[in-house]
């Protein structure tokens, strides 16, 4: 597959060759599903917590006495049905994180970025630099390039870059090494620069 490749300003000033391997393979939705199901899980934060009737302070005596008061028996005043008693089965703090095997995951992304090439979403751009650091210089960029909800991967780990980036919403960054699946997925426009390119080209079409 032959892209046009990029300036900073929009314009076309040459072709770069994406592996078919990568960006033209079978679409799985299925592996996509599980790809960005991942992704959201190993977000959470998973840190909710009930008390449970173990973890609630009183109710050592019982509040009153089993037979004749004509009232059902009560134990503790920290049982569940009681004001200020303890939740039933209430979340606990737990780890969501899903962890793909790796061949799954590599099948996932290239169904991604297949899908992605097929929706005709997929920019490629000259290697990026940004020398101020500002934003309002990569968002003149990515308005010459028209995003309008992108996500920008680049090889390079230019700290500048991902400052300027940093305060927009609508552009993301990604390293190619460190990709989301999510961010990908999410976003109208996926940007690739030339050195990127080259990176997953070398990465996915082995199967890795």
């Amino acid at each position: 597959m032959i892209l046009e490749k990029l300036s900073k300003d929009g314009k076309v000033i040459g072709q770069v060759e994406l592996d078919d391997r990568v960006f033209n393979a079978r679409i799985n939705d299925v592996l996509i599903y599980e790809l960005i199901k991942a992704a959201n899980a190993n977000l959470r934060q998973g840190t909710h917590c009930a008390k449970e009737r173990s973890f609630v302070s009183g109710g050592g005596s019982k509040p009153y006495k089993q037979k004749g008061t004509g009232r059902a028996r009560q134990g503790s005043t920290r049982a569940p049905q009681w004001k200020g008693g303890g939740t039933i089965f209430g979340p606990q703090p737990r780890d969501y994180r899903i962890e793909l095997p790796k061949a799954m995951r590599s099948a996932a992304y290239r169904a991604l970025f297949s899908l992605k090439a097929k929706e005709g979403a997929i920019k490629v751009v000259e290697d990026l630099k940004i020398e101020s650091g500002k934003t309002k210089d990569i968002a003149s960029i990515g308005r010459a390039l028209d995003i309008r909800k992108g996500v920008l991967v680049t090889d390079s780990e230019d700290s500048t870059l991902k400052r300027a980036l940093r305060n927009l919403p609508w552009f993301l960054y990604n390293n190619v090494k460190r990709i989301s699946g999510r961010d990908i997925f999410y976003s109208q426009t996926l940007v690739l620069t030339e050195g990127a390119v080259k990176y997953l080209n070398e990465k996915y079409a082995k199967g890795e």
